[in-house]
Parts: structure tokens; sequence; C-alpha cells
């Protein structure tokens, strides 16, 4: 009995494992692919996320009597306000496209307006929170689909030093047969990284703090993408047109709040000088 829970602890385990891994895409693989269709989205859930306040009690006598709970509530609404879904996932999809060589496949890719259009996301604000369906994309000639997802993503600290994170993944599959010819998972996390600490209570004055900060971690993401989908081992694509320039989406920079001597409804205290 000890045994078989045993193995059977370790099927679970080892499938986890391959879940979660990484797969690089090799040359011969990316020279077989004729016309990709990029998808980006955020899960359900996602975020933003303040995981700030409950977590680290370096800000207790900062709060005063504002109980932690709230105050991360508080601040998950300005998290909200700095930036929404619908421009991280454009982010991530526009600038990885963007950074990627002008060369075959990348230059044959679906237009992105034909691929929202036909996931019925294009009048909207949010991009689909669940799976899309993915033979949509076969009317338009689409062989592979290169998808970006989101996972969970916002704001946490460690002992006072508090910074933006992001995790997902990155895959790309064939649409026949949906085997998979790449998958890159991302988890990255400014506290981790020494990054300059985002005070909390400024970005509860200045939203816009928090899209700087996400801004630079899609960056990045995007860099280690394009790097994974260039491998050095191709037989060699011969440049095939460019695109025509993608946009990025500008969130609006919110008004500033001007001074209180008391704290307002749903506000977060002042920062520190």
């Amino acid at each position: 009995m000890v045994r078989s829970r045993s193995v059977l602890f370790a099927a679970v385990l080892v499938a986890f494992t391959a879940g979660c891994a990484s797969q690089r895409l090799s040359g011969a693989d990316l020279d077989r692919v004729q016309r990709p269709a990029f998808i980006s989205r955020i899960e359900d859930g996602a975020g933003p996320k303040s995981k700030v306040f409950q977590e680290d009690s370096a800000y207790s006598d900062k709060l005063k009597k504002l109980e932690p709970k709230e105050a991360d509530r508080r601040l998950t609404v300005k998290l909200q306000q700095a930036v929404t879904r619908f421009e991280l996932s454009e982010r991530l999809r526009v600038t990885t496209l963007s950074r990627l060589p002008e060369e075959a496949p990348w230059t044959n890719a679906v237009d992105p307006a034909r691929v929202a259009s036909a996931l019925e996301s294009f009048l909207v604000e949010e991009v689909p929170a669940n799976a899309p369906d993915y033979d949509l994309m076969a009317p338009l000639g689409a062989d592979t689909i290169v998808e970006f997802v989101i996972q969970d993503y916002g704001m946490r600290s460690d002992d006072g030093h508090a910074g933006a994170y992001l995790k997902g993944y990155g895959r790309m599959f064939r649409l026949d047969g949906r085997s998979e010819l790449w998958r890159r998972p991302f988890d990255l996390d400014a506290v981790e990284q020494g990054a300059q600490h985002l005070d909390p209570f400024k970005v509860g004055k200045d939203p816009e703090l928090f899209r700087l900060a996400m801004t630079d971690l899609l960056d990045k993401v995007a860099d280690m993408f394009v790097k994974d989908l260039t491998p050095t081992n191709r037989k060699g694509a011969a440049p095939s047109g460019s695109n025509a320039p993608d946009t990025v989406p500008s969130a609006v920079t919110p008004a500033p709040t001007p001074p209180e001597h008391q704290l307002p409804p749903g506000e977060l205290p002042d920062p520190d000088a």
C-alpha cells in the first residue's frame, strides 16, 4: 500500500512538472511553420492582486487603524486603475512580435485584427479569460498558434520592500493535432530581483507607477520569448517583407489627487516625504 501511494505521488509529480517545464523550439520545427497566429490572454482571477499589507507587517505602524485586508483591497482598486487587462496582454503580444526578426514565419503572421475579430474580442476592452476556440484560426490560414498567458500579477512585499510581480507562460503548438513545439513559463518578481522599492503608498496616490513597473516586467518577458523563438539552428529564412507597425495601447495617467488632511474613503495613507 505504501509503495502504491509512493508510485502514485511520483506519477502526479512528474505530470505536474511536465506541465510546467520549458520546451525548446528547434530550428527544424520553426522552418515548418508557415502562418502563425498570435493570441495573448489573461486567465480569470489572475489579478491585479495586492499581497502587500496582509503578508508584510512592516507597514502596520503606517496603517494605524486601517486593517491590512482593507488596505490591500484599496490598493487593488488603484492597481486596476493603473492598467487594464487588455493593455497588459496586448503589450506582451505587440512587444514580442515587434522584436522578432523580419523573416518567415513571423512576417506571415495572421493579422491581429482578424484574430481578434474571429475570437469576438475586437470591440471589447477585456481579453477572454478562458481559453479560446483555437479552431477559429484555421479559416484564417493559420497552421500554428503562438499563445501568451498571464496567470498571476500584482504587487507584493517582503520586509518593507515592495514591487510588482508577473507569472504565466508562452507556448507554440500546431493547430492540427495540438502538438507543442515550444513552451516557456515565466515568473518575474521585482522584489526577488532586487529592483527599486515600489512604495505602495505612492502607488495609492499615483497608480501610474504600477503601470510603469508592469511595463518593465512585460518587456523582460518579451525579450525572453524573442530569444526562445529565434533558434540558431535553422536552415535559413529569407526576409519576406515587413508588417505594418503595431501599436501598444497606453494607459491614461490619472489626475493627481488633491492633498487631504483626513484619510478619504477608499484611500491609503500618504507616502512619507
